[in-house]
């Protein structure tokens, strides 16, 4: 599949999950920081942000709680969507939401395995805020 080919099937407002230490890509659009933390050793130039939301990420408390325990992932899940619902984070969330309403939203952290970050689930939210 050609590169061009992959462009005209994405979504017109795809919102995406890579870890801020991945090279920049054409296909990102807007590119923001959803960690409380800024990534260990990465350059501020490096990192080729729009924006840094640190309110769209979990709490302190939350996070060290979970410890990026696989084992802890569901109530995790469950505990950050409760948290995405209180108004604190709302201002976060809503203004990912008009990024993604834009153009193509990737949602950056340092996160070593996605799969267990809070990213891919902020990103199922902003998703369901846009549609």
């Amino acid at each position: 599949m050609t590169r061009t080919t992959r462009t005209t099937k994405r979504q017109k407002h795809e919102v995406r999950v890579r870890r801020a230490y991945e090279a920049p890509e054409p296909e990102d659009g807007t590119r923001v920081l959803v960690d409380r933390l800024w990534p260990r050793g990465l350059a501020k130039e490096a990192a080729a942000l729009d924006e840094w939301l640190k309110d769209a990420a979990p709490s302190a408390e939350l996070r060290t709680w979970y410890g990026h325990d696989p084992g802890r992932f569901e109530e995790f899940a469950g505990r950050y969507g409760a948290e995405l619902a209180a108004p604190d984070h709302a201002e976060a969330l809503g203004r990912l939401r008009e990024l993604a309403a834009e153009d193509t939203l990737t949602l950056l952290t340092a996160t070593k395995d996605l799969r267990y970050s809070h990213a891919p689930l902020l990103a199922a939210e902003v998703r369901q805020g846009v549609r």
